[in-house]
């Protein structure tokens, strides 16, 4: 069975808090595409809560190739990041930045209380997330000349096929979109049909 849908956030999380012998741990999540997404939100988190002691955060990119990372943000090393990261693993989502802001409440926790601290912020801003399904998928680009316009046309409704772009000059020329596990049946029929240009986008 080829998966092909991944977990992921729309919309950023509401605040969530959480407070430990006097600190407190203010948790969020945001979509995030790009690691420009990122410093985005932590700039804007720094100028919001710009008297906290820590902004501490994992993130995950990507769906096929995962690329990821981990800060503690001066806490003692592994015991922020990490458990941050370890909820996004576990709750199997992608694409995604949380952070927990630390306001130190006087009371050391210790690295064991720290972990154990930043591990239930994260979680709780996952459970006040809202967590969708998104299908992988392939994007291809057709070329045809328009007497096939209606066969092509014919294809794309029956498979119910979104069209995400077209341009109408010398030539149609369409970029469709499909589910990955739907891709090399969906292209077999476009490479099948005579004069149709099928060409996969990266």
């Amino acid at each position: 069975m080829l998966e092909d849908v991944y977990k992921t956030i729309e919309k950023p999380s509401e605040e969530t808090l959480f407070k430990e012998k006097g600190s407190k741990f203010f948790g969020y999540a945001f979509p995030v595409l790009s690691e420009e997404d990122v410093k985005e939100y932590l700039e804007a988190l720094k100028k919001q809560h710009h008297s906290a002691r820590h902004w501490c955060y994992a993130y995950q990119l990507g769906i096929e190739k995962i690329k990821f990372r981990v800060n503690d943000d001066g806490e003692p090393n592994n015991s922020a990041g990490l458990p941050i990261y370890g909820q996004i693993q576990s709750f199997g989502v992608t694409n995604i930045l949380i952070v927990s802001v630390r306001y130190f409440g006087g009371t050391k926790l210790g690295v064991g209380g720290l972990i154990s601290a930043y591990k239930t912020s994260a979680q709780l801003v996952l459970e006040a997330s809202d967590i969708i399904e998104k299908t992988i998928d392939i994007h291809f680009k057709l070329t045809f000349d328009y007497e096939l316009m209606n066969s092509v046309q014919r294809i794309i409704k029956e498979k119910n096929i979104d069209i995400i772009n077209q341009k109408l000059e010398m030539n149609c020329e369409y970029v469709i979109s499909v589910r990955k596990k739907n891709a090399a049946s969906i292209f077999k029929i476009f490479d099948n049909l005579y004069k149709v240009d099928i060409v996969k986008l990266e």
